[in-house]
């Protein structure tokens, strides 16, 4: 039997270091979901098939997950494994009877939770093969209003948030009303899912994909195919301060989430809040990146800011008050955490 977590290890370490603080009751199904929603950027990404396949392909990907089918499973696989980005995606790929399996065992609860998370995400991935030209056209192509990416966020990261949420509360880690704590949670999603969009801006430009909505660039005198221009870094900056700030709002509802966990819970504590405060970091530096469209540029937090999270970690599992502070430290870039 394939170890899942060894493919989760490999595929993410970051989201591996969370995953492994999650209680035993809910690892594996954690581990699954992930893996599958990987399998399916995987085909979502190949440049071996045209969009239109690509599409067909992740149409009927759910159906792979409850009602398997062998010979296109293999069909598929053989048409993309080239494509695998490393050697740890090429075993993903062929393990995938491996994630099914696992898939089985779990409960109905949890089944339905991957099932709902796994349909989001392809949702996602079919907005992206249906909005956005080839990537080797040449072309850019922009979502046209902010609902439009509000709404992909919710699908690619607001969705996760909730599935992690519901994890989360059917192990008994949340003290909050089930109806109070899953919102919140997506809302920790949306903001996740954003910073990805900004992050990995430059990227996603040069394979024809414009997330920041025309509507927002045109009030600033722009265009997507602009901004694969660095010089264009000023008229673009009330564009990104703007998506920044939606960011930190929705980040706000991570104070109500946190002190929503059970203190008797410390792995859940640790999992939620360690993405969290490195996404206040993160936008803490995309904010004050003046040359985000440069190619060249990569916005990442330091191993030195990851350790320091980590050091703080004992503080606040311990201390609700301690992660508000830090929290809004991070968010607001001023004072020192817990000064007057």
């Amino acid at each position: 039997m394939t170890d899942l977590n060894e493919l989760l290890k490999q595929t993410s370490r970051s989201l591996y270091l969370s995953a492994s603080l999650l209680p035993q009751a809910v690892r594996p199904a954690f581990s699954v979901a992930y893996l599958l929603c990987r399998y399916a950027d995987t085909i979502a990404d190949t440049s071996l098939l045209p969009a239109e396949k690509r599409l067909e392909w992740i149409e009927i990907f759910p159906s792979f997950v409850t009602q398997p089918d062998e010979k296109k499973l293999l069909q598929l696989i053989k048409q993309i494994s080239p494509t695998a980005a490393n050697q740890a995606e090429e075993q993903l790929l062929r393990n995938f009877p491996a994630c099914r399996e696992a898939f089985s065992k779990l409960n109905q609860a949890q089944q339905q939770a991957i099932l709902d998370v796994v349909q989001a995400v392809c949702s996602g991935m079919k907005i992206d093969l249906q909005t956005f030209p080839d990537e080797k056209s040449g072309q850019v192509k922009a979502f046209e209003t902010p609902e439009e990416l509000e709404n992909y966020c919710h699908l690619m990261g607001g969705e996760p948030g909730l599935f992690w949420s519901r994890l989360i509360v059917e192990t008994g880690g949340a003290k909050l009303y089930k109806n109070l704590f899953l919102p919140l949670g997506k809302d920790i999603g949306d903001a996740l899912q954003i910073v990805n969009i900004l992050r990995d801006l430059p990227r996603d430009l040069r394979i024809g994909r414009c997330y920041i909505p025309s509507d927002d660039l045109v009030e600033e005198g722009i265009i997507a195919t602009d901004l694969l221009k660095p010089k264009f870094a000023p008229q673009f900056e009330p564009v990104k301060q703007k998506w920044i700030r939606w960011a930190r709002k929705k980040l706000q509802s991570a104070h109500r989430y946190f002190n929503g966990l059970s203190l008797t819970q410390p792995r859940h504590r640790a999992a939620v809040a360690w993405p969290i405060l490195w996404a206040a970091d993160t936008l803490n530096l995309l904010e004050k990146e003046k040359n985000l469209l440069d190619p060249q540029v990569r916005v990442k937090i330091t191993r030195n800011r990851v350790y320091a999270t980590l050091a703080a970690t004992p503080l606040i599992l311990l201390s609700n008050f301690a992660f508000d502070k830090w929290l809004d430290y991070k968010l607001s870039g001023g004072k020192m955490p817990f000064s007057k």
